[in-house]
């Protein structure tokens, strides 16, 4: 079988962990940020996880 190249673009946005779940940083978080509650900013600073209907296609990139 041939060996795939890692996705430049997805190795700089989502990080692989042992248990198989993907992890990403929100959005929203750039500018703009006057506007936002500090609730909202203090929850965008924690990391996300990627649904399961699209850990396999973002595996393939990884």
């Amino acid at each position: 079988m041939v060996k795939h190249k890692t996705h430049s673009g997805a190795k700089k946005r989502f990080k692989l962990l042992k248990s198989g779940k993907i992890k990403h940083a929100k959005a929203n978080r750039r500018h703009l940020l006057t506007g936002k509650t500090s609730k909202t900013k203090r929850n965008l600073r924690k990391g996300g996880y990627i649904s399961k209907s699209d850990v396999k296609h973002l595996k393939s990139l990884l």
